[in-house]
């Protein structure tokens, strides 16, 4: 179930207002725009598009029983790493980033964008397939960097199936099988962080894994462990 417009502002803005109308999508559907005018990060940043990348956003029904809610972007995370993991050489392979962040080489590959609209989810992918745009606060890195660019159609049927497999097993199985799937294609242990937001300065550590909640454990220089559910996470 994708859908292609050749521009839009911002395709989970477009989901978003299509569920506020009472309009029904179906899990699994996916909206996926050739340029995104309007494109949204995490923090209200700009997402900017470029020919022949990923950009799309689909739909998660909350169902009785659900794992939390913001676990979802774990679940999607991984989903994107399986995806991409095929089309890069091994010794290449992309990591993830808690909260949302897919990394290649210290640079960002991908990122996810996860909303709420009553009991639905919206979640936004963008990923860097042929251009890496020019992002003011990090490096960003493109598939084409390794030979010619994936295909984005493919692309989308390839991350459509891993998100949908990953969702079943995030409701079959629960939270800790979801958390152990994402510390294993993460940056190892030790990987030196920069949180901000969650204190008055920015809080520096080493990723010390995730919680059973999938919240951020980072290892501190005085040897304790913090626990971070919300901020903004550099590495270095």
């Amino acid at each position: 179930m994708l859908e292609v417009v050749h521009e839009t502002g911002s395709t989970n803005a477009d989901l978003a207002a299509r569920l506020a109308s009472g309009e029904v999508l179906a899990e699994g559907f996916w909206l996926i725009a050739d340029r995104q005018t309007g494109g949204r990060g995490r923090l209200g940043r700009v997402w900017q598009d470029g020919g022949g990348n990923f950009m799309g956003s689909t739909v998660v029904r909350r169902q009785a029983g659900d794992p939390p809610l913001p676990s979802l972007a774990l679940a999607c995370g991984v989903a994107v790493q399986a995806a991409l993991a095929p089309l890069l050489p091994a010794m290449a392979q992309p990591q993830l980033k808690w909260p949302n962040d897919v990394m290649l080489d210290g640079a960002k590959l991908a990122g996810l964008l996860l909303e709420s609209v009553g009991e639905v989810a919206v979640l936004g992918v963008g990923v860097n397939l042929a251009q890496a745009p020019d992002l003011p606060d990090r490096p960003a890195t493109a598939l084409a960097r390794f030979g010619p660019a994936p295909d984005r159609d493919l692309f989308a049927t390839a991350l459509a199936a891993a998100l949908a497999e990953e969702l079943a097993r995030w409701r079959a199985y629960g939270l800790a099988p979801l958390v152990a799937r994402w510390q294993a294609v993460a940056h190892p242990p030790g990987t030196p962080l920069v949180v901000r937001g969650v204190a008055d300065a920015p809080l520096a550590g080493e990723f010390a894994g995730l919680a059973d909640d999938g919240a951020l454990r980072l290892r501190l220089a005085d040897g304790t462990t913090r626990l971070v559910h919300a901020g903004e996470v550099m590495v270095g």
